[in-house]
């Protein structure tokens, strides 16, 4: 339980992004959140493994494709 809970505000600003992607996020189900009243809350531990979940590793092949995204 010593977990931070963050704001919408606050996982915007960590992540880079506008206060409607972290919307999306909760909207769809796609990160762990808690209501407070009538107040959302994201662990931080949450926002950190939605990062790690979503973190795309380097391809291990020293030849790749330029351009190439997927």
């Amino acid at each position: 339980m010593n977990d931070r809970y963050l704001s919408v505000t606050e996982v915007a600003e960590v992540l880079g992004t506008t206060e409607r992607f972290p919307r999306r996020l909760i909207a769809e189900r796609r990160i762990t959140f808690v209501r407070v009243g009538r107040h959302v809350r994201i662990p931080e531990s949450a926002l950190r493994a939605f990062i790690e979940t979503n973190t795309v590793q380097p391809a291990s092949s020293g030849r790749t494709r330029l351009g190439a995204v997927a």
